[in-house]
């Protein structure tokens, strides 16, 4: 297992909130992750909430715009926030520049089709390496973790939620590219991660999942009404419609919200309550 090196640490509601650095195998470079421990783990092992950011995001945004440290620090909870993509020397971005493939976006899966192949494996760096890795590393009870995200990371985080309930607990998301096979985002970075073969796309499309198999985990998704993306590339009446009639399923339309960091401060702790009453 990767040495971890600690490059930021800072008192946060009597606990801290931390970066560090990895050698990653599953990415095949290194890479950075942030850590929120409350207070409560000086004493014991807490439970987890993984963040997975969405497109153009680093490890950092959630850190420092969505004012969850004082929620996870009254409720005990441990926050985990990977990087979005690979990032470093000799890892391939979308030539033409364009911000929903490459660098910033790596849609949280194992991307089959070159260049991409070598390094863009985020579905096992999140599941795997970087799970294990804080296990092995931090205060954290892995047997009470749940994930949540935002846009592409509410979609990853509905994908590996709903693919791993032995490990993830509970789901939560907002405004998450519901069923990206069917949106111009999704298609994008499918084809070019996975080839065109529409089969290969199913196991990273959250309604094609819940479709095959109802989950077995309480999952909670806000949207905002307002939001800029919601028509062409959230599809979240196809949520709607994959989890209709399941009680532990609740799905919420936030009148006037839009797809910022606005919207996910406003809500950020009943989504952590929701985690913290659900691992």
């Amino acid at each position: 297992m990767s040495e971890l090196q600690k490059i930021a640490e800072h008192r946060s509601f009597d606990g801290f909130q931390q970066r560090f650095e990895m050698r990653s195998q599953a990415l095949n470079s290194s890479t950075r992750f942030s850590v929120y421990l409350p207070p409560a783990a000086a004493q014991q092992r807490v439970p987890a909430v993984f963040w997975l950011s969405g497109l153009t995001c680093t490890d950092e945004n959630f850190v420092t715009k969505a004012g969850a440290q004082m929620y996870a620090s009254r409720l005990g909870l441990a926050l985990i926030m990977p990087d979005t993509s690979p990032r470093g020397d000799g890892v391939p971005d979308d030539p033409d520049g364009s911000y929903d493939l490459g660098l910033g976006a790596g849609f949280y899966v194992n991307a089959t089709q070159a260049p991409w192949q070598s390094h863009y494996q985020m579905y096992s760096f999140v599941v795997e390496e970087l799970y294990e890795t804080v296990i092995a590393n931090f205060p954290i009870d892995g047997q009470r973790i749940g994930i949540s995200g935002h846009s592409m990371g509410g979609h990853g985080a509905l994908c590996l939620g709903l693919r791993n309930p032995e490990r993830f607990g509970s789901i939560s998301a907002f405004a998450p590219i519901c069923a990206p096979s069917n949106c111009p985002w999704g298609q994008n970075a499918l084809s070019a991660y996975l080839g065109d073969a529409r089969d290969a796309w199913t196991v990273y499309d959250a309604c094609a999942l819940l479709r095959a198999q109802p989950p077995t985990q309480p999952i909670l998704v806000d949207q905002g009404s307002a939001d800029e993306f919601l028509a062409e590339q959230l599809g979240t009446e196809n949520l709607v419609a994959a989890t209709s009639g399941l009680d532990h399923v609740r799905i919420h339309m936030r009148e006037g919200y839009d797809h910022s960091y606005f919207f996910i401060a406003s809500f950020i702790g009943d989504h952590l309550e929701f985690h913290a009453a659900n691992v």
